[in-house]
């Protein structure tokens, strides 16, 4: 059977089938533990299961959804996204306090929602299917680390969220609180600034544009 699409199921949502919900918001794992995985470093990664900040943050918008569909401040994907943000925060906080030596790794944590270039990186190299793997997957880590760390943090914020998360140019400037249009220069600025250190690797990174 066809899956649904996404607005016939929030249509269904909003009328309170609670089926439609359910599959509505599950459609938007994969993605929220992408977010996830992007914004903490290697090591808190093994300590924190993404799966586990998304499930709370799907509980958290069962319950939330009806606010949400009266008011819609934000598409429903940067919704979810604020959502697990905040899951996230609690999750970072509950860890550090219960584990001492996670205080020597706070330099990983995000203070918000914020990807870091060591996760992007990791993430980036984790993708790559040469039959060269190891050695690749090194190169491409150091390449994208180093070229992600030269960039303005928001400009790799934007660049993080159109390029690998896909996100709309105008969810993208709804999520770091900015505008669509300043939002849009800081992408043309990043991939100019990044595009030596993808060059080569595929067509798709090549042919980006903004």
């Amino acid at each position: 059977m066809e899956p649904q699409p996404e607005p016939e199921l929030l249509a269904l949502a909003e009328r309170g089938d609670a089926e439609a919900l359910s599959r509505l918001l599950a459609s938007h794992v994969p993605s929220l533990e992408r977010a996830i995985e992007l914004r903490v470093g290697p090591r808190l990664n093994r300590r924190l299961d993404a799966g586990d900040i998304v499930q709370e943050t799907l509980t958290v918008a069962s319950q939330r959804f009806a606010d949400w569909s009266r008011e819609k401040r934000y598409s429903l994907r940067v919704w979810l996204r604020l959502l697990a943000a905040q899951a996230l925060h609690a999750a970072l906080r509950e860890h550090h306090s219960q584990k001492r030596d996670l205080a020597r790794e706070s330099h990983e944590a995000p203070a918000s929602f914020h990807t870091t270039a060591q996760g992007v990186a990791e993430w980036f190299a984790s993708t790559d299917t040469s039959p060269t793997e190891a050695v690749r997957r090194k190169e491409l880590r150091e390449r994208v680390l180093h070229a992600l760390e030269a960039l303005d943090e928001l400009d790799r914020e934007v660049l993080v969220l159109r390029h690998f998360e896909q996100l709309s140019n105008e969810e993208t400037a709804a999520e770091l609180g900015i505008e669509p249009a300043a939002a849009s220069k800081r992408f043309v600025r990043a991939l100019q600034r990044i595009r030596p250190a993808l060059r080569g690797l595929s067509d798709d990174d090549r042919g980006v544009s903004p």
